[in-house]
């Protein structure tokens, strides 16, 4: 069905307005499905390439809408053999299908086996090697009539870039460090622990901390800090609950006994906190 796919939205089953969210729910069903590591069908392995290029295109809304105005329908070029495709090489993406399966599963496939593919590999193996020399000779014709425009070009595109830092710079020099941190902090002097009044939250401050804040000032200050720990609190505990249902899904999809033991082990510390800190906020 992908070999037949005449553009990117085909490749991943969606629809052309479909949304980012859409994109990752199509990309995940797919990835987990052709990953060589699993399916040993011929062909797997070029539609999981296929469907990681789709993805990072698609993805990238700049990409996208490159796509859109010059890359949708186009023919597939086959090379004579079966399993020879081109999708799309003018739209490839900077990122391996490898690489994106691990941003989207953490690196930890079950088997551990990793198949790398790399842009050199793939015009290698997709363009005969005439097409792939004029192609070269094309290029480099282009850059030398237009290496003036194109420098300019740059400078102005870079233009943003060095007003940012610039003013990243001056901020930095004008700008007082926080009075708190909720870690350890030795580079701006936050050594110091302390908690809160409230709900017992460190936090550190540095040596002139008690000098600048008492009274109701303080407590003002320690509202501010049980707040912005209560955030990451949560935070943390999100991401430990994504984690621990990512594993459970794993575990599910390939019958992984292993990896249904380490999501049933897997502690959520972060949850038991936030639990603990709210029900000492209901006490007081």
């Amino acid at each position: 069905r992908i070999k037949r796919c005449r553009n990117y939205y085909e490749i991943l089953g969606v629809e052309r307005d479909a949304s980012e969210e859409d994109l990752k729910k199509a990309y995940r069903k797919l990835a987990l499905k052709f990953h060589p590591d699993k399916n040993r069908a011929p062909g797997a392995t070029d539609a999981f390439k296929a469907i990681g290029n789709a993805f990072a295109v698609l993805s990238n809304p700049e990409k996208r809408l490159r796509y859109d105005e010059f890359g949708s329908d186009q023919e597939h070029v086959s090379t004579g053999q079966a399993r020879h495709y081109n999708y799309y090489t003018e739209f490839e993406a900077d990122i391996t299908p490898e690489e994106i399966f691990n941003v989207f599963f953490g690196g930890h496939f079950p088997t551990g086996n990793i198949h790398m593919f790399s842009n050199v590999a793939r015009d290698a193996h997709y363009y005969p090697r005439r097409h792939r020399n004029e192609r070269v000779w094309t290029q480099e014709q282009e850059e030398e009539e237009n290496r003036p425009q194109n420098s300019y070009s740059a400078f102005i595109q870079l233009m943003p870039v060095f007003i940012i830092i610039v003013v990243s710079v001056i901020t930095q020099l004008m700008a007082t460090n926080p009075p708190y941190s909720l870690f350890y902090k030795s580079s701006i002097g936050h050594v110091i622990s302390r908690e809160t009044e409230n709900l017992q939250v460190p936090y550190y401050v540095d040596k002139n901390f008690e000098k600048n804040y008492q009274g109701a000032e303080l407590q003002e200050l320690e509202k501010t800090v049980e707040k912005d720990y209560i955030d990451y609190i949560q935070t943390s505990c999100w991401k430990e609950k994504q984690q621990k249902s990512d594993l459970s899904n794993l575990a599910k999809l390939y019958r992984d006994e292993r990896l249904k033991q380490k999501a049933e082990s897997l502690k959520l510390e972060h949850c038991e906190k936030l639990s603990s800190l709210i029900g000492m906020h209901k006490g007081g």
